[in-house]
């Protein structure tokens, strides 16, 4: 008896479906201008089909607070936006849940919108996740990044090491041209004083030898 409730409860759960992990993916920073719009996205990984009961959630919490508010939720096929927050009339879904895309965008940034967004998804019977979060930066122009600046300064060091071997090796062709130049003057200018000498000693051994005969 006892091994027969065993084997029933062995095939009751490779038959029940189990939860497993979802992993969430977000940005990690984001930088927008102040009016301007910006997509938040947020994606998942799951080893299930995505399921008709598939949920996002968004929540807010601004710099300097330690209290997080809820902006969005989906679930059952429809999106629910807080209309009372501070995204009221700013946020828009812009995702596609099929396609495991949960994206936000919010419109009309200002400064107070900086602060930290944190996605929650769900993929059922894949519930078990960990929240992923993006944070949102607001300025009047928005900063040169460091990998720019470091990219200009590297491009600027090579063009300048480019140049410095370019400038060398045009050197070395300018003084090998002088060199060869000066080489075949000074022997052309021996060729003749040797060609002089020998008609000054053929007009001395014979000195009336340009006479007609």
């Amino acid at each position: 008896m006892l091994l027969f409730v065993a084997l029933a409860s062995v095939a009751l759960i490779g038959i029940a479906p189990q939860s497993q992990a979802i992993v969430i993916y977000t940005g990690w920073e984001r930088h927008a201008l102040v009016g301007s719009d910006v997509r938040l996205s947020c994606s998942f990984f799951s080893w299930r089909w995505t399921s008709e009961d598939v949920t996002f959630s968004w929540s807010y919490r601004p710099d300097g607070s330690r209290d997080s508010i809820s902006i969005f939720h989906y679930t059952g096929g429809v999106p629910y936006v807080d209309n009372k927050g501070p995204f009221r009339d700013r946020l828009e879904f812009v995702g596609n849940p099929q396609r495991r895309d949960g994206s936000i965008l919010i419109k009309n940034l200002d400064y107070s919108d900086n602060g930290t967004f944190t996605c929650d998804a769900k993929n059922p019977p894949d519930i078990v996740g960990r929240p992923s979060s993006v944070r949102l930066l607001v300025f009047e122009k928005v900063p040169i990044q460091a990998g720019v600046i470091t990219g200009a300064i590297i491009g600027a060091v090579l063009g300048l090491l480019v140049l410095i071997v370019v400038i060398y090796y045009l050197m070395r062709f300018l003084v090998a041209r002088r060199v060869f130049s000066l080489s075949v003057s000074k022997h052309g200018k021996k060729g003749k004083g040797k060609e002089g000498s020998q008609q000054r000693q053929r007009w001395r051994a014979s000195p009336f030898s340009f006479l007609p005969s």
